[in-house]
């Protein structure tokens, strides 16, 4: 499927987003008057420009009502289009869309109009040039698709054909499925938008809301399924106005690509053709759990972070054959603490201090996860290999961590056999019940939240959550959970656009650290609260008032509420009577925490009503301070290395 983009869907210079969209795999673009006009030069020169960029001009969108027109605006409007077929000729562009008219003196009538198309569709074929009309969904009198193909049917010329906007055609509440009954010779292009599933003016929503394939609620599998029923074989573009939220032209222009490809993905293996075939590509990756979390650290930290974990009932059961890499473990956990002063994970610590830098997932087929994320536009990841470690397929993740992919049907499978040397077991461990990685919390600008929730979902079977602002002391910060129907694997994706907050001033103080916590699952956690005090591990204090607060909205026991502030857990619960714990660690490093946390009924959030008054906790401790004498951890002092 050939891929374009329309120059009002990336903000910034005329050059710039041609090599946006060229870097980012598009074929094409659809260009508007107002960029090629306001870029200066000549229309040969602007032209030259684009396809010295490897790209082609699948679309040009003049600013002009047509069709039905009395005259003398009839007149006045085939001129008009005659000086742009000149333009167009200059430009070495084809294709001419025209929108159907909203103007006040358009007379309709279909005869009429097609009259009109007809008369234009031998001007254009003269200069071997098409025009390809689409119905506004707020035209005057061609509002809806089907109407459009009727005038384009009447006019019955090979030059003019038939423009599907998906926004035009699922806003208005069309179904698609009459597309399929349209001959794809005679679609000449198809134009591609999301948008949220909210009633307002549809020009307005237009303008303003419209959103890349799967940010919105429209059905655009379905749209694109019945395109390509009909046998088309063009061009596809994403035509969606940007206001220039979305961060760099590059980014912006790679998500667009990375939305589309997706969404032709989807399509392709519901409804497969030539035009979607999508056989190259393995399928999306069903991730099983998360196998191990790395941290990069010094000596002296990595032995802090280690009476931590000891703290958290983990045991330290291996260490790397030929690295300085130790093991720790616990029920079906695995931490890996890397202090090598060489390779990736030490270049991690230099720019990042103690921090996660890799996530291991259990996969089905670690070989074709690879392939699929690399074919969505993640960045391979490879380092040379030390005696005894396999080859592991790997991407690279947030903030330029590394996401490792192991399954069960290969050698990975015994990654922890082959590659580390079993220790003796410490006597003085004492496990806390933790069963699992529950969720991953990612922390990253915002304007990146879009990238990585595009990335996730195009590779691995995960649904996404709506995203949800979160309350901080310090401003707002936009989060989304991305898991498993069955929750067995969460992340979520937490985005920043300032420091004030205690997750913003994470990614700044770290330098863009990818992980800032991690949250262990227990099936007691009041139980794990006792044995956590035991091992001498300090939670993040919780403020008395919060417990009378909880206390009255959720109609609590004050026995229980009084075990809950004991040990410093906060509480939540849904709609739906399922019921949320969650306590916490104090901070360390740069503001990275743990969480341990255990679900009840079928609880599946985070806890957002909590958010406030842990970053609040959070705040009032002084971060970084030290490891006391009595070695109940503090916090991990930063050091950078020289």
């Amino acid at each position: 499927m050939r891929s374009s983009i329309s120059t009002l869907s990336i903000n910034g210079d005329f050059a710039d987003k041609l090599t946006a969209a060229a870097s980012a795999g598009f074929n094409g673009i659809e260009i508007s008057e107002q960029d090629f006009l306001s870029h200066g030069g000549t229309t040969a020169e602007v032209g030259r420009m684009i396809r010295d960029h490897g790209l082609t001009i699948d679309l040009i969108v003049p600013i002009v009502d047509f069709e039905g027109m009395p005259e003398p605006l009839r007149r006045k409007a085939f001129d008009r289009i005659e000086r742009r077929f000149d333009m167009m000729t200059d430009l070495g562009a084809d294709l001419m869309l025209i929108a159907s008219t909203t103007h006040p003196e358009a007379l309709g009538g279909v005869d009429r109009m097609a009259a009109d198309f007809a008369e234009l569709a031998v001007r254009a074929a003269a200069r071997g040039l098409r025009i390809g009309y689409e119905a506004r969904a707020w035209g005057r009198h061609i509002s809806d698709y089907r109407d459009a193909w009727e005038v384009v049917r009447r006019a019955a010329h090979p030059a003019v054909g038939l423009v599907l906007d998906s926004f035009h055609i699922l806003a208005r509440g069309l179904s698609p499925e009459g597309v399929r009954a349209i001959p794809g010779d005679r679609i000449f292009h198809v134009q591609l938008a999301d948008a949220p599933g909210i009633a307002m003016d549809l020009e307005y929503r237009s303008d303003h809301f419209r959103c890349l394939p799967g940010e919105g609620d429209l059905p655009l599998v379905d749209f694109l399924r019945a395109v390509a029923a009909t046998g088309y074989a063009g061009a596809c573009g994403i035509e969606t106005p940007n206001n220039g939220s979305r961060g760099s032209v590059r980014a912006t222009a790679r998500d667009a690509h990375r939305a589309l490809s997706y969404l032709a993905d989807q399509a392709g293996r519901a409804e497969p053709t030539a035009w979607l075939d999508r056989s190259a590509i393995p399928p999306r990756s069903r991730v099983e759990g998360v196998e191990f979390v790395e941290f990069t650290a010094m000596p002296s930290e990595a032995e802090t972070l280690g009476k931590l974990l000891h703290q958290l009932g983990f045991d330290r059961v291996a260490r790397h054959v030929s690295k300085s890499v130790s093991l720790w473990r616990q029920a079906g956990i695995n931490i890996v603490i890397n202090s090598e002063q060489n390779g990736y994970a030490h270049s991690a610590y230099v720019m990042h201090g103690t921090s996660v830098c890799d996530i291991g997932l259990m996969v089905e087929d670690a070989a074709a996860t690879a392939v699929r994320a690399r074919a969505f536009g993640a960045n391979d990841f490879t380092e040379a290999r030390a005696a005894g470690e396999l080859a592991i397929p790997a991407v690279r993740g947030v903030g330029g961590s590394v996401l490792h992919f192991l399954d069960r049907k290969s050698e990975l499978s015994a990654v922890w056999e082959t590659e580390f040397r079993p220790l003796s077991p410490d006597p003085q461990a004492c496990p806390v019940g933790l069963g699992r990685i529950d969720h991953v919390a990612q922390v990253m600008k915002q304007e990146e939240l879009l990238t990585w929730t595009l990335l996730y979902t195009a590779i691995f079977e995960i649904g996404k959550a709506a995203e949800v602002s979160v309350v901080d002391p310090g401003g707002i910060v936009h989060s989304r959970a991305l898991q498993r129907d069955d929750g067995a694997v969460r992340f979520t994706l937490n985005g920043v656009d300032t420091h004030h907050t205690f997750a913003g001033r994470f990614v700044s103080d770290s330098y863009g650290s990818s992980v800032q916590h991690l949250a262990f699952s227990s099936d007691d956690i009041l139980s794990t609260a006792v044995r956590l005090g035991r091992n001498g591990f300090e939670s993040l204090p919780v403020p008395d008032g919060y417990y009378a607060e909880i206390e009255a909205e959720f109609d609590l026991a004050p026995e229980f509420v009084a075990q809950l502030a004991t040990a410093n857990i906060f509480y939540d619960e849904d709609a739906r009577g399922g019921s949320y714990l969650q306590l916490y660690s104090r901070p360390f490093g740069d503001g990275f925490f743990f969480e341990v946390i255990e679900r009840r009924g079928g609880y599946h959030g985070y806890g957002a009503r909590n958010a406030a008054y842990r970053t609040a906790a959070q705040k009032r401790l002084s971060m970084p301070v030290r490891l006391s004498s009595a070695g109940v951890l503090r916090g991990i002092t930063r050091h950078v290395a020289k």
